[in-house]
């Protein structure tokens, strides 16, 4: 045995905050891979081996004696060709990452409009996830139109108080709980824009799941925009990547700074390989996943209220898409907890995505409804938080108890 102490929190030590937060990650992914039943099997909480199951059959969607790749053509070539004809394009560019895809495609536009200002949403992507990436190492300039828990308005972008070369909108808006403006609504922005000589570039990581919310075909929607960037693991399973759909002229520029940036990769084939495999089986189900959200939604906000929730909202009370938040008046600690136990006790997980405090006594995650979810009826929902409301009851008064004895 090694005389060198073991890392962690020694005997007597409080434990850290990242201690913690890894060992609640290790005992939900835990429940869940134990669970029978889930709304959602996704690549997030995944062994290697479920992963590699994606690539099975791919001999159905390419032909596998075809060469490999090298440098983005063969099999890259193929997937670029079938988004661009998908999304009503001239031409797409893959990338390994969306966050690539999306500074190529703007410095692109920035070129050609003469102006390096970005309009966008508060809790769009780069200004949430990107450590600064479009001023820092792109050289644009972002600005915000609105904060509200929504899509910017027409007024908001024709109003704007400073000129900017493209308009950038995140469809749905992730932080705001996957929502999306109506068909109207949209289309109105996109004029304002316009109005304004500015380009429209769309964030579609997820614009597969819209067209039940807009009621349109995929190019027509992609086709209200400039450029377009979709991704291929968000909603299709892949591994990873993600395509810039546009005019050919911006495209093939955009490939040359993908070269610049790192993104030239020597063979890619599994990870497109997989993509091609979402666009032809995870693609044509989206439909039915979003239906099937709403059926879900409501049945978690009726079993909520039987069970004597104070407060409990789903939003957006109708999912634009099959993704969706569930918020609740509970410390999100004591939330994780129940949800845990939940499915360690019964075999059913309800919330596999962590939980996270917006605010004093609130406690919010994200559900996601796909192929596991279409086994769910809505009586099998709420019978499921009733019973996940029990181990939150018992939870919640267990740290009374403990806070009670602790201030004697």
């Amino acid at each position: 045995m090694s005389d060198t102490p073991e890392q962690g929190t020694r005997p007597g030590e409080p434990e850290s905050d990242d201690e913690r937060r890894k060992r609640n990650r290790e005992r939900r992914v835990s429940a869940y891979r134990g669970a029978e039943r889930v709304l959602a099997r996704t690549s997030v909480l995944s062994t290697l081996r479920e992963r590699l199951a994606v690539l099975e059959a791919a001999d159905e969607v390419y032909d596998l004696d075809q060469t490999v790749d090298m440098y983005g053509n063969g099999v890259v070539e193929a997937l670029e060709e079938k988004v661009a004809g998908l999304l009503g394009m001239e031409a797409a560019a893959f990338f390994p990452t969306g966050t690539m895809a999306q500074q190529v495609a703007l410095r692109c536009w920035a070129g050609r409009t003469g102006s390096p200002v970005v309009a966008l949403h508060a809790f769009a992507h780069p200004e949430v996830h990107e450590r600064n990436a479009f001023s820092e190492v792109s050289g644009l300039r972002p600005v915000r139109v609105t904060s509200e828990p929504r899509l910017p308005t027409a007024a908001e972008v024709r109003d704007f108080e400073e000129p900017f070369g493209a308009l950038m909108l995140e469809l749905p808006l992730r932080e705001a709980g996957f929502v999306l403006p109506s068909w109207e609504e949209l289309t109105e922005v996109v004029e304002a824009a316009r109005e304004r000589d500015a380009v429209v570039h769309f964030d579609g990581a997820r614009l597969w799941e819209t067209t039940i919310h807009f009621g349109r075909p995929l190019d027509e929607i992609a086709g209200l925009a400039d450029s377009v960037y979709v991704s291929f693991y968000k909603s299709l399973d892949g591994f990873g990547g993600a395509a810039l759909a546009g005019p050919r002229t911006l495209v093939e520029e955009a490939k040359a700074w993908r070269h610049r940036y790192g993104g030239t990769v020597f063979q890619q084939f599994p990870t497109v390989l997989s993509a091609l495999a979402g666009l032809e089986r995870e693609l044509p189900r989206l439909p039915a996943y979003v239906r099937h959200a709403r059926v879900v939604a409501a049945a978690l906000h009726e079993g909520f209220a039987a069970a004597g929730v104070p407060w409990a909202r789903i939003h957006p009370e109708e999912p634009h898409t099959n993704e969706f938040q569930v918020w609740l008046p509970y410390d999100a600690d004591a939330v994780a907890e129940a949800a845990v136990r939940h499915a360690e006790e019964t075999g059913t997980l309800l919330f596999a995505r962590p939980w996270a405090t917006p605010g004093p006594g609130l406690a919010v995650t994200e559900i996601d409804v796909r192929a596991a979810g279409l086994e769910w009826t809505a009586e099998e929902v709420t019978s499921a938080v009733a019973d996940f409301v029990a181990r939150l009851t018992e939870v919640v008064g267990n740290a009374e108890k403990v806070s009670e004895e602790v201030s004697k």
